[in-house]
């Protein structure tokens, strides 16, 4: 008995191209293309300040509480504290703590940045 030959076909491209085409056009129009929020910062000065008749705010960030000149106060109630009444060109010192991350200072950050009169300088760890 003798055995029968298979004939092979060609591979076709065709098939092959439809379905990266599908792929690429699914990935670009699940993609998600936003702007992400910004935070200013500003690079020190030199370290002089010229002296003010009102004291510095010192505000201290630490991993899970904020403290403002000594009293703990929460990141909602920020905006409603002391620093809502604070004058213009007031100057706040934000302190880290060691376990600060990034991203609880940017929302610190955001948070300040509602409060336009105030001069919002990082403290260096």
């Amino acid at each position: 008995m003798a055995r029968a030959r298979t004939r092979r076909r060609k591979l076709s491209m065709t098939s092959l191209i439809d379905v990266i085409f599908l792929l690429l056009l699914f990935f670009m129009l699940t993609s998600t293309f936003s702007k992400f929020s910004e935070v200013e910062l500003s690079a020190g000065g030199s370290g002089a300040v010229a002296p003010s008749e009102t004291p510095p705010l010192f505000l201290q960030l630490k991993e899970n509480t904020i403290g403002l000149n000594g009293q703990d106060v929460s990141l909602d109630a920020l905006a409603e504290s002391s620093l809502s009444e604070a004058e213009d060109g007031a100057v706040v010192l934000v302190s880290l703590g060691a376990q600060v991350d990034s991203q609880r200072l940017t929302d610190l950050l955001v948070v300040l940045r509602r409060l336009p009169k105030l001069r919002v300088t990082v403290l260096g760890g």
